[in-house]
């Protein structure tokens, strides 16, 4: 029996954390489906779909991971299960207070479509406080990302943020004073 599942997420950008979730759960079936949602509503977003989608794209390939494909989504994620045929739903449960959302939503999706199930995963423990949110704020700041993302996507963020220069956070908070690392 071929097992598919899908792992759906934002990745903006795609972290260690992601990326260890992402790994595993290629282990544990034949085929993995990573999905980039393509409307995020995440204000403090940092790159597009088509980038997003590269960024995996890369980070599987430098793995050698063959039975992971990237898609987007532009519609309700059971509807794309339906769609895909696909009967489980990996999603990542890094600290407790992940919880109370990923089993809402999870119910959610078991009512619009009770065929499919939901697996829950917990990442590395050394990748459990790592967020993409956290990424984004310390490249903002100029500070070094490569001990929390894949090497590819630091690449690209460094990219992102060598033509975004007027990003950057001057020492004293100079442009944001709206995250963590500013107070």
């Amino acid at each position: 029996m071929h097992r598919t599942a899908v792992y759906p997420g934002t990745f903006d950008p795609l972290t260690l954390g992601h990326f260890d979730l992402l790994r595993r759960s290629a282990a544990l079936f034949d085929r993995l489906i990573v999905v980039v949602a393509g409307v995020s509503h995440k204000a403090t977003g940092m790159f597009d779909l088509k980038t997003r989608m590269a960024m995996i794209q890369e980070s599987v390939a430098e793995a050698n991971i063959p039975n992971v494909e990237v898609d987007s989504l532009d519609c309700l994620l059971v509807e794309y299960c339906c769609r895909r045929k696909i009967g489980v739903i990996v999603r990542g449960l890094r600290v407790y207070s992940d919880f109370e959302y990923e089993f809402q939503m999870a119910l959610t999706n078991r009512k619009l479509a009770p065929a499919i199930e939901t697996l829950f995963m917990m990442p590395n423990e050394s990748y459990s406080y790592v967020t993409a949110s956290t990424v984004r704020e310390i490249s903002r700041y100029g500070g070094d990302t490569s001990v929390f993302v894949p090497k590819s996507v630091h690449k690209h963020i460094e990219a992102y943020m060598r033509s975004h220069a007027a990003h950057v956070v001057k020492a004293g908070g100079g442009v944001a004073s709206s995250g963590a690392f500013d107070r």
